[in-house]
């Protein structure tokens, strides 16, 4: 998985591109490029902003709570009504969410007519469940929405309809090297969400939580949007921040360990020896070997495998790649190699995930 150069971009951005604030102490910087005062919806309002949600099927329950709980909160915190929206769907009946629950829908996509900014939220198989003629009416509709927005692969949805020519953009963090190379006409990023022009991007739940924490602070001020957050025992993270920095060490997990797991994380396609791995954290392979059993159960190359078997699981399912290039992206010498170490993980090779025919 190609994530490098997009991880190592830092949040040295923080203060190059785009506006500067300051929320309880912490410095946010905002991308509004292009985006004028009377158009956008992230200015000060005390009208009733008008949203329409697309969820689209294998979305995540989590992706779509991230979004609209922020704004029925702001709505308790302020004593009314801000924030009014509608789901729709593309079939129009009850959208399948990952977790199994079926999420009701008002209508098919021409049911969002009416509000003001449209967000779709899509999670897996985006490429199949966002459809030809789904793509043509969203080129259709585009027009007549003040602001429109995807969270997560919702970006994906919203590039291969033609909306984000031109644009900066994110997706989640696995995929952004994917989504670049499928898209050179979009600048991609990978801060936690951004805005460009009228559009907006958000790289899953927990970026899209700081995106709608920035809309309300956007237009009914900090002090709401920080009652918002404290709600959900939260505190609103800038838009630059890379979203590799929110896999943070597990404060149970020796420090030494935790610096460990975020190199292999971050050498997928090139893994390092366990002997390198311990001598760049001035360790000796037995010691690092010690604290791996002791904090995890497993020696460093195992636990190794495990992430890098779990990157290939992902792709397989989530993408079309070939099982060499699957291969190659997560550290394997060759399809036979992926295709025997995934067979003795999972019980099953790797075309067991993929559809025949």
């Amino acid at each position: 998985m190609k994530t490098s150069r997009f991880m190592a971009k830092g949040i040295m951005d923080l203060l190059c591109c785009g506006q500067l604030i300051v929320l309880d102490g912490r410095s946010f910087a905002i991308y509004e490029r292009g985006m004028s005062k009377t158009a956008t919806i992230f200015a000060a309002s005390q009208q009733v902003l008008s949203l329409a949600l697309l969820v689209l099927p294998q979305s995540s329950i989590l992706e779509v709570a991230a979004t609209l709980d922020p704004l029925r909160a702001a709505n308790r915190h302020l004593g009314r009504e801000a924030y009014r929206w509608r789901v729709v769907s593309p079939s129009g009946q009850a959208v399948p969410l990952t977790c199994g629950i079926e999420l009701p829908a008002s209508g098919p996509l021409r049911a969002a007519e009416g509000a003001e900014a449209l967000i779709v939220i899509a999670g897996y198989r985006q490429s199949e469940v966002a459809t030809k003629p789904l793509l043509r009416d969203l080129r259709r509709l585009a027009p007549r929405f003040r602001a429109i927005g995807g969270i997560d692969a919702g970006g994906w949805v919203l590039a291969r309809a033609g909306l984000l020519d031109g644009q900066r953009a994110t997706v989640h963090w696995e995929d952004l090297e994917d989504f670049a190379a499928s898209h050179p006409e979009i600048e991609v990023v990978p801060d936690r969400f951004i805005l460009s022009d009228r559009y907006f991007t958000a790289g899953g739940a927990a970026p899209a939580t700081d995106l709608m924490l920035h809309l309300i602070r956007s237009r009914q001020g900090a002090a709401v949007a920080l009652q918002v957050a404290a709600s959900f025992v939260t505190t609103p993270r800038p838009a630059s921040e890379p979203q590799i920095t929110a896999t943070r060490p597990d404060p149970r997990l020796d420090p030494r360990v935790a610096q460990a797991i975020a190199r292999m994380e971050a050498r997928l396609d090139a893994p390092e020896s366990a002997a390198d791995t311990a001598a760049a954290l001035n360790l000796s392979p037995r010691r690092l070997e010690q604290l791996f059993r002791i904090n995890l159960g497993l020696t460093p190359g195992a636990y190794g495998l495990s992430l890098r078997l779990q990157a290939a699981r992902r792709l397989l399912t989530d993408t079309r790649h070939p099982l060499a290039e699957i291969a190659l992206r997560t550290g394997f010498t060759s399809a036979a190699t992926l295709t025997r170490a995934f067979t003795r993980s999972f019980g099953a090779p790797p075309s067991s995930l993929r559809p025949r025919g």
